[in-house]
Order: structure tokens, then C-alpha cells, then sequence
């Protein structure tokens, strides 16, 4: 039985994981982390820091909190050999690197998105990219969201990005050539991808890539209607994650 500590366990991401990750065979929620007091424990103790945790009694931290948390749990996995996974964006190279540093002493997966589905929405979004002349991604996500555009939507752009150079097709030049107003042809993710960024109030996840050719669209799009549907590619990540060093970007190699 694996034994986890959710760092970010007051958020709504944190209150989803502390409830659905115990439904998962092996893997029990023991605490929640966080600087204000988590609504609802679901069975866990609480703490205020990661400092606060005994390593004997944590196996993997989860994080999905903000990225100066994250370099603090980083810190705490590599010394005491705890695996790590990382579901919040945003952090800059130099957290980054903090992260990867980590990696050399334990394991460490991180994600921008551990939905099932968002994962699938990526690897259809790599199959179409050589066989149409144009992409555009937008993204939605609810009013907290604090980031922009979303890891989800940059992590989508470089697996086209990649997907059409191995093809070797290029993107024809931007066909606007005035803007009423600056910035509404949305931002340039690179190779010809444009990303889109709303939100919205009543929104949680969303992401639609848009592709057009000769004559034809397609439009491959993802919902994400509620947090319980990142719970089940945090348990695959948990599962596979041990104090191994070692960096994983993504759990697309954990979808079949």
C-alpha cells in the first residue's frame, strides 16, 4: 500500500485527489499539506508543510499546488528518497531545474494534465498534424486558473510541432496582415501553432485543436467536467513512481 501526501490538500484539485485516490487499489491518502486547513480530510492528517511530514510514514507526494510549493517538495523528496508527482504549472526554468536536480536522487513524474482523456486528445492531435496545412488550439479553464496559456495546451503545440517535422511539412505564412486589435489572432506557440487562452467562471478543463486543409476540418476536443477525472492518471503515476531517480514528463507511456 502505497501511502501518499497531497501538498496543495486545501485547493479543489487537493479535496478531489484527498477524496478519489483512496478508491484505488494500493494507494491510501495519509495526509493533506497545505497553509490553510483543508474543508474535509477524507481520512487523512493534516499539516501545514511538507517539513511537517515523517519520510518513514510517505511514500510518493503528490503537488498540485503553486510552483514555490513545489520546489519545497522537491527538496523534501530528494532528501528523504520519497517519489514525487507534479501536476501544477507555471514554474519557472529555475524551479524547474530545482526539479529536475531532484530527479538525480529520486523519482519524479510530472504532468500537465493527468486526465486519461486529455492524454489520448495529445496523441490524436500528433497522429492528424502532418496531413493538414493548418493548427489551432484553444484552451478553457475556470477563473483561478492563474497561468496562460495552460501546460496542457504548450505540451499539445510541441507534440504537433514535433509530430510535422518529422513529416517535414511546413506551415504556410500568417495570413493576417492587420489587427484591429493586438493580440486577437492569439499567441504564437511556435512552427504556425496559434494557442487560444479563456476564462471563464463555471469552466474546469477544456482544450479544442483545431485543424484545417483542403476543403475539410477536424476538430479533436477534450472536457474535463469535474477534477475526479484527473484522479485516475495520478494513481497510474503514483503507482509507477518510486525513489528511483529518474524524470518522467507525461504518463502517456502509461496509456496503453
Amino acid at each position: 500500500m502505497k501511502r501518499i501526501a497531497v501538498v496543495g490538500g486545501a485547493g479543489r484539485m487537493g479535496q478531489s485527489l484527498a477524496e478519489h485516490l483512496n478508491n484505488f487499489d494500493d494507494l491510501v491518502v495519509s495526509f493533506l499539506v497545505d497553509p490553510h486547513e483543508p474543508a474535509q480530510l477524507f481520512g487523512a492528517a493534516y499539516h501545514t508543510s511538507v517539513d511537517d511530514l515523517d519520510p518513514a510514514q510517505v511514500d510518493v507526494v503528490v503537488d498540485f499546488s503553486q510552483p514555490a510549493s513545489v520546489v519545497a517538495s522537491a527538496g523534501w523528496c530528494a532528501e528523504h528518497h520519497c517519489g514525487l508527482v507534479i501536476g501544477t504549472t507555471g514554474l519557472s526554468e529555475e524551479q524547474l531545474a530545482v526539479v529536475h536536480r531532484a530527479a538525480g536522487a529520486t523519482g519524479v513524474i510530472m504532468a500537465s494534465n493527468f486526465s486519461l482523456g486529455a492524454v489520448l486528445s495529445e496523441r490524436f492531435a500528433a497522429m492528424a498534424a502532418p496531413y493538414f496545412e493548418r493548427v489551432e488550439i484553444i484552451e478553457l479553464h475556470h477563473d483561478r486558473k492563474v497561468d496562460a496559456p495552460s501546460g496542457t495546451s504548450l505540451a499539445t503545440a510541441a507534440r504537433i510541432r514535433a509530430s510535422r517535422a518529422a513529416a517535414g511539412r511546413t506551415s504556410p505564412p500568417e495570413p493576417t496582415q492587420r489587427y484591429t486589435i493586438e493580440g486577437a489572432r492569439g499567441a504564437d506557440a511556435g512552427e504556425g501553432v496559434r494557442v487560444h487562452s479563456v476564462r471563464l467562471a463555471g469552466l474546469v478543463a477544456h482544450q479544442e485543436v483545431l485543424f484545417g486543409g483542403a476543403g475539410e476540418g477536424l476538430t479533436i476536443r477534450h472536457d474535463s467536467y469535474d477534477r475526479v477525472s484527473f484522479a485516475q492518471g495520478v494513481a497510474l503515476a503514483c503507482a509507477h513512481v518510486d525513489a528511483t531517480p529518474c524524470f518522467i514528463w507525461g504518463i502517456d507511456d502509461f496509456v496503453a
